[in-house]
């Protein structure tokens, strides 16, 4: 059984995205997505979508489908956009967090796209991004140019097979052809208000557990650890109840 992708095509329907000159953001979006994926597919990977058509579902319902497909990875495709034309310009991976197995495949990517042709605008945090911050798979966001950029839409446009075959290398460079070994957290905590979620995730933190926040409808579930053992899950509960944690080892 090969590892699973899913791809989101960021925008759509009446959301556009960022435009330019009639060029818009979710076109080229979705265009990239399909070309991405059919390759990933050939290369031997089972590769699922968010959206293959010009339809809306919003940040949150994207993450939805996302965890309830059961994917390994998620990987959504954007275009960047600056105040003023031919500004700025760059490839850039956006995560939730920097040091974690989706700022790798950032990282991956990116630096294929680097390799390409794009100036480097490296892998950034942006922990307040609804597809990364409540999908429950390693997830990353990526910028491909600016769209108001005339050099970059002419790497984008002129050199496009290129540029997804980049994209593909960054991921069979990152990501393994047969799925990740299944990890063990620990959860300390389940709230209906993200809020509450957040303090707990911070104190743990102030201790010196990583710890994450995990959306299981309609609740935020407060996970310490990503352990790649089940042994190794039970040590850390034993160490979150002698802090007076109320715990439970949960698969990830």
């Amino acid at each position: 059984m090969a590892v699973t992708i899913i791809l989101d095509a960021g925008h759509g329907g009446y959301d556009n995205g960022a435009s330019y000159n009639g060029r818009k953001e979710k076109d080229d979006a979705l265009r990239v997505t399909l070309a991405v994926g059919k390759k990933l597919e050939d290369a031997g990977y089972d590769v699922l979508y968010t959206r293959t058509t010009d339809r809306y579902d919003s940040p949150f319902e994207k993450a939805q489908i996302a965890n309830r497909s059961g994917a390994d990875y998620f990987i959504s495709f954007h275009r960047n956009s600056g105040i003023n034309p031919n500004t700025y310009s760059g490839s850039q991976a956006l995560v939730y967090e920097t040091g974690t197995e989706a700022a790798r495949l950032g990282e991956a990517i990116n630096q294929e796209l680097v390799d390409f042709g794009f100036k480097d605008l490296g892998v950034v945090e942006r922990p307040g991004l609804v597809v990364l911050r409540r999908t429950q798979m390693p997830a990353v966001l990526m910028e491909l140019g600016f769209i108001n950029n005339e050099g970059d839409n002419a790497l984008f446009d002129q050199q496009f097979s290129q540029m997804v075959d980049a994209i593909v290398a960054g991921v069979e460079k990152a990501v393994p052809l047969t799925p990740p070994a299944k990890k063990y957290g620990v959860q300390v905590g389940l709230y209906r208000y993200e809020s509450n979620a957040e303090y707990l995730k911070e104190q743990l933190e102030d201790q010196g557990y990583f710890a994450s926040i995990r959306w299981e409808d309609p609740y935020y579930a407060v996970i310490v650890g990503r352990e790649d053992s089940l042994e190794g899950a039970m040590e850390l509960q034993a160490q979150l109840r002698q802090d007076g944690y109320d715990t439970l080892v949960v698969s990830m």
